[in-house]
């Protein structure tokens, strides 16, 4: 797994404990303890990384562990050696053959940058209970 180009790249021998927030796409694939908020850029959780945090970010690529809840106004990818324990709000969610979830997903919800429109004109939210490997 090759960081995107242009990336902020957090190695895996890196541990943080606390609040990381930012202005710039991230890979991180190190240790955290705490919040991620990126809310106009994208997030990569490499295979080493082991993610404790509360997550607010555009667009979220899993490849590692998280626990913790996880927010995305753009696309949630979990990638098939991700472990995430947590509930998920996105506007789209993949989800990859052996990946494993535990927790409650809501579709649709996590566009709060859109204009608000009258409520017929409102997509559906989706919600799914997960406990087991998808």
């Amino acid at each position: 797994m090759k960081p995107a180009e242009g990336s902020t790249v957090i190695g895996k021998s890196v541990t943080i404990r606390g609040e990381l927030s930012g202005s710039e796409d991230l890979y991180m694939d190190g240790d955290i303890e705490g919040s991620i908020t990126l809310p106009e850029h994208g997030l990569t959780i490499g295979p080493n990384a082991r993610v404790q945090a509360d997550i607010r970010v555009r667009d979220l690529v899993v490849f590692g562990k998280v626990k913790g809840n996880m927010t995305a106004t753009g696309r949630v990818d979990i990638r098939n050696s991700a472990l995430v324990d947590g509930d998920i709000v996105s506007g789209r969610l993949s989800i990859e053959e052996n990946a494993t979830i535990k927790g409650k997903v809501t579709l649709g919800g996590g566009s709060e940058k859109v204009a608000p429109v009258s409520a017929a004109a409102q997509p559906a939210q989706e919600t799914l209970q997960l406990e087991s490997k998808a």
